[in-house]
């Protein structure tokens, strides 16, 4: 069967997303419908869908005498953004414990587990894992969200992830170049694992804990970030947050 071709809205607001999270058009920049209509390959129309849509996520903001700005983002902004997921993971891994059928259902969990004690073996990861990790790191998260069995938390969840930096792996893919990368990820698989028995167990409690407390590695690894210029590059929509305000912020 040919695939069916991707609408021109559709093209626009990821072209667009895209233009930011590589960088090549930065934060208060006020984007030109015409300009960014030739060069998406648009018209104008969908262009303007697009742009509303990513208001609507929070990417852009509408300026006073129309149009629209790409936004910037404080310290506290990317961790409140953060701690929401956190919460909703939680959520998602109390509804898990208290909804899974049976062993069946946490195979998808449990193969992600086994796959990811493989990578952060030390005596066996290598480099090119790094990428692999990254992955199963973010079917770990999809699948503890689709195990919740809630349409109404998967969507506050996808509607929470679309900042950039608000990702289960936005923080992940730096880790190669902060300080201490593989430690983290051995306390983050710990914490998979915690996570993964709670489940099995019906043990909504434990399971809502360790989902929140798993997500708060993130900030940690935000913190890192923002000590360090080139670790920053490498983070999706990175040069949108504040680095002055986030910078004092992480010497506290």
């Amino acid at each position: 069967m040919t695939p069916r071709p991707i609408s021109q809205w559709l093209a626009a607001k990821l072209g667009l997303r895209q233009l930011i999270l590589d960088g090549e058009l930065g934060a208060g920049d006020r984007l030109s419908e015409l300009r960014l209509a030739a060069r998406l390959g648009v018209s104008r129309t969908p262009l303007r869908l697009a742009l509303g849509q990513l208001e609507h996520e929070g990417l852009l903001e509408a300026l006073p005498g129309g149009g629209f700005a790409i936004r910037s983002f404080s310290r506290d902004q990317v961790a409140d953004a953060i701690d929401l997921r956190g919460v909703l993971e939680g959520s998602a891994a109390r509804l898990a414990a208290e909804r899974v059928r049976g062993p069946r259902d946490l195979g998808e969990l449990v193969s992600c587990v086994a796959q990811l004690d493989r990578i952060v073996d030390p005596d066996r990861a290598e480099v090119e894992d790094f990428e692999f990790y990254v992955e199963l790191n973010e079917r770990f998260h999809t699948e503890l969200v689709a195990l919740s069995r809630s349409d109404a938390l998967h969507a506050a969840y996808e509607h929470a992830l679309a900042l950039p930096f608000a990702s289960p792996s936005a923080f992940v893919l730096l880790q190669a170049e902060l300080p201490a990368s593989h430690h983290t990820m051995l306390d983050a698989q710990r914490q998979h694992h915690h996570l993964l028995d709670a489940i099995e167990s019906g043990d909504g409690d434990r399971a809502e804990q360790v989902a929140r407390d798993h997500a708060r590695l993130a900030l940690a690894n935000l913190d890192s970030a923002l000590g360090s210029a080139d670790a920053l590059e490498k983070l999706p929509g990175g040069s949108l947050i504040r680095l002055e305000q986030a910078a004092s912020r992480a010497r506290r």
